[in-house]
């Protein structure tokens, strides 16, 4: 049931995070403010293919 995405960067569009989602109860893709150790900021981080 649980999937793998990532989540990158939307200022670098680098990927930064791995975690698993139930996308069958959360089908929206999923947008946070997470630090980027590449622009070292806080920046939006955005729901992406693996």
């Amino acid at each position: 049931m649980r999937e793998l995405i990532s989540l990158e960067c939307t200022a670098c569009k680098r990927k930064n995070y791995y975690l698993t989602k139930n996308k069958r109860k959360h089908p929206e893709k999923i947008l946070s403010n997470k630090f980027c150790r590449f622009c070292r900021k806080h920046t939006e981080h955005k729901e992406s293919k693996v």
